[in-house]
């Protein structure tokens, strides 16, 4: 029994880690990987905005293409700027020493963060966002205090004068694509190109495509679970009924 019980703590334990991380409040994020739309914006945004510095190295770019069903041409094309081929790895041209040295510490790979962090702390984080003549690149995060990283959205979000309020419930509606509690920022220091609710939105595509990148059969996974479960209901009938027979007799 102690075996047992040490082997069921040691089994949660992650996972009790995992719900202690984020260490504040945080908006609800919940990703919808059928959703290839918002699976094809997110690609194009993490391409563009995070990929100069933050590498997918667990992925291929051929998988991503099929996936989200975009032609191979169109994203060897329009999705890949270091002259790497469809097949390969997702990864960077940049250094892990030169990056060390701009930046202090090399950025991590993002292929499974919200695996690590969770769907709503990178959504609350990306948005998380305000300026701090403090700290060295001018910017920190109400998620992640004393951040090392530039606000790289800034052109789109602007940049918040004081600090975003993160956990007051701001979420993406993923049927109707309607945001809730959208005005994260109440003043800007800087103004950006896109409203409050259009960046909200552009921040759940992005954290849908990489919650995708995290668990790329999910999909397949719960539909193939769906026969597994009916085919054990089915099982189960016959091995009642032939336990039923077996043991008729016995008395």
């Amino acid at each position: 029994m102690r075996k047992l019980i040490f082997g069921l703590f040691i089994a949660i334990l992650p996972a009790l880690g995992l719900a202690a991380a984020p260490g504040g409040p945080l908006d609800t994020m919940k990703p919808d990987h059928t959703n290839k739309e918002s699976l094809q914006r997110g690609v194009a945004l993490f391409t563009n905005y995070c990929m100069g510095c933050h590498s997918m190295e667990y992925a291929r770019y051929k998988r991503v293409s099929d996936d989200l069903e975009i032609p191979a041409e169109l994203y060897e094309e329009n999705l890949i700027f270091t002259g790497a081929k469809i097949g390969e790895l997702m990864q960077i041209s940049m250094s892990k020493d030169m990056a060390a040295g701009w930046f202090g510490a090399p950025p991590p790979d993002l292929t499974l963060v919200t695996r690590v962090r969770g769907e709503s702390w990178v959504y609350s984080y990306l948005r998380g966002f305000y300026k701090d003549d403090s700290r060295p690149l001018g910017v920190n995060n109400v998620v992640f205090d004393n951040v090392g990283m530039p606000h790289v959205m800034v052109e789109m979000q602007g940049l918040c004068a004081v600090e975003p309020r993160i956990g007051v419930g701001a979420s993406v509606e993923p049927l109707s694509g309607n945001i809730n509690n959208a005005d994260v920022c109440p003043e800007y220091a800087i103004e950006g190109s896109m409203s409050g609710a259009d960046f909200d939105r552009a921040m759940w595509d992005l954290t849908n495509f990489m919650s995708y990148m995290g668990d790329p059969v999910k999909v397949e996974r719960e539909r193939l679970g769906i026969f597994v479960l009916i085919f054990v209901a089915i099982f189960f009938i016959f091995a009642y009924l032939l336990n039923r027979e077996y043991w008729k007799d016995v008395h």
